[in-house]
């Protein structure tokens, strides 16, 4: 048995960086996880491996597509699918071995087994129990799946098997027009496969500003997939290596089906809390699974905090890193605090899509007067040098205040140019603000800058 100040269940974004803040902070600390590698979902089976896929499949994509219009002449590379999951596997590796560098270096003990709480400020793992002034859980979700269909991990996929598929098959279908089913569904379709997918709704991307996602859309329908919208999955039928998917139109009830070598179920994520012991211990959870937390992080019984996917709010790593830092602050006796306003969004397909803050639905439903600026890359130079042309920013400012509410962009690095508005949000900024800042020229981040423009007087370029 050990004694510690706090031990973080779960080793994902959440965890390790709760973790390391909780031993930078002075507070003696280890992190429990059971998988032979750090990093959770996020490193092993998820962000990471995922980005890496889409990194190679649009490297592919360009030479395929823009290299000879640039004078590269040749043959287009042919695709060597083993060597390019050794070399998502050797990403994974380099970023999990990373975290194990860090709890040494911060001196934090990892506990190598699954995590149970037998009792407030004690921590089971295997044989082992341990005690700790704070237990902080970070345990994370899993893929959720519809009823009736099973995930084999072989024909019938979630987000984990579809990266580690056998083969590339010839068709697959995706259920669900998340951002996980069109990164995995635009990987596939860049690398040969006909892909068909299948939403509930009947738009794509939920959640997502409206004008956004129908421009999203026609982009990615551009490049190959098929969209069957406003469509319940009924069943998936399975052989040794086909399935058939059976589907419903919501418009008018009727029934059709398609066939595909992979079924990929894409339609989201749930908490994860199975073996941690919280209904003996009186845990407080909502009907959704989650746990219930105050605005300290922590749960009705004292000594527990939770963060992350297995709490209220978006699933996202970077949501799930800021909880971690604000509870380590919390149980330090310091004030942890985590703008759940300023939380950016990005889909990493190519073009790339993100958002922050308030959309014009948001806006519209709120009754909040407002202005939209918008710039289209097609006037951005370094963007039609690059074959990047495609899509737009639009800035979001109080009709009055010109005070920043939201920015959506869908184009070249739009993962990256989201966060000179999110730092302009945190600070209060006004489009104005953007607007008078300098930036570099040729960048795709001057589109940023026009779209303030457009909050004003109107951009330059356009």
């Amino acid at each position: 048995m050990a004694n510690y100040d706090v031990i973080v269940i779960g080793s994902g974004p959440g965890g390790y960086v709760c973790a390391i803040r909780c031993a930078q902070l002075g507070l003696k600390t280890a992190c429990v996880e059971g998988r032979e590698t750090l990093g959770g979902t996020c490193l092993n089976i998820g962000c990471i491996p995922s980005k890496a896929l889409l990194h190679a499949s649009h490297q592919l994509h360009e030479a395929e597509h823009n290299f000879a219009k640039m004078g590269l002449k040749g043959k287009a590379p042919s695709v060597d699918w083993k060597q390019m999951l050794a070399y998502k596997t050797e990403v994974i590796g380099q970023n999990t071995k990373g975290i194990e560098f860090l709890f040494k270096k911060n001196k934090i003990d990892w506990l190598k087994g699954w995590g149970s709480i037998p009792e407030a400020g004690k921590v089971q793992v295997g044989d082992e129990a341990h005690t700790a002034k704070n237990i902080i859980i970070a345990s994370g979700s899993e893929p959720s799946s519809l009823p009736g269909i099973e995930i084999d991990q072989k024909v019938v996929v979630d987000s984990e098997g579809a990266l580690s598929l056998p083969k590339i098959p010839k068709k697959m279908v995706v259920i669900g027009a998340g951002v996980i089913g069109l990164e995995l569904g635009s990987v596939y379709a860049r690398l040969g496969s006909e892909v068909q997918v299948i939403e509930f709704l009947d738009h794509i991307t939920p959640g997502m500003d409206g004008e956004v996602s129908k421009q999203f859309q026609k982009l990615l329908t551009k490049q190959g997939l098929g969209f069957t919208l406003g469509a319940a999955v009924q069943k998936v039928d399975v052989t040794k290596t086909k399935a058939k998917v059976t589907y419903k139109l919501r418009k008018d009830d009727s029934e059709a089906t398609i066939d595909a070598d992979v079924v990929l179920v894409a339609t989201g994520r749930k908490p994860y809390t199975d073996g941690l012991g919280l209904d003996a211990l009186g845990v407080k959870m909502s009907e959704r699974g989650q746990i219930t937390i105050d605005k300290q992080y922590a749960t009705n019984i004292p000594g527990i905090y939770a963060i992350g996917d297995c709490v209220d709010g978006p699933m996202l790593a970077h949501k799930a890193e800021d909880e971690g830092m604000a509870a380590a602050e919390v149980v330090a006796g310091k004030h942890g605090h985590v703008n759940y306003g300023v939380i950016p969004g990005v889909i990493y397909t190519h073009p790339e899509v993100a958002n922050v803050g308030a959309s014009e639905e948001d806006l519209k439903e709120a009754g909040r007067a407002y202005k939209a600026g918008k710039f289209s890359f097609m006037g951005n130079g370094r963007a039609k040098a690059n074959f990047a042309a495609d899509g737009f920013v639009k800035i979001l400012a109080d009709k009055e205040t010109d005070r920043i509410l939201g920015a959506h962009i869908i184009g070249p690095m739009a993962g990256d140019l989201i966060h000179e508005i999110c730092v302009a949000m945190e600070f209060g900024a006004s489009a104005q603000d953007l607007a008078m800042t300098c930036h570099a020229h040729p960048t795709y981040s001057e589109a940023v800058r026009e779209a303030a423009l457009a909050c004003g007087d109107g951009p330059i370029h356009s």
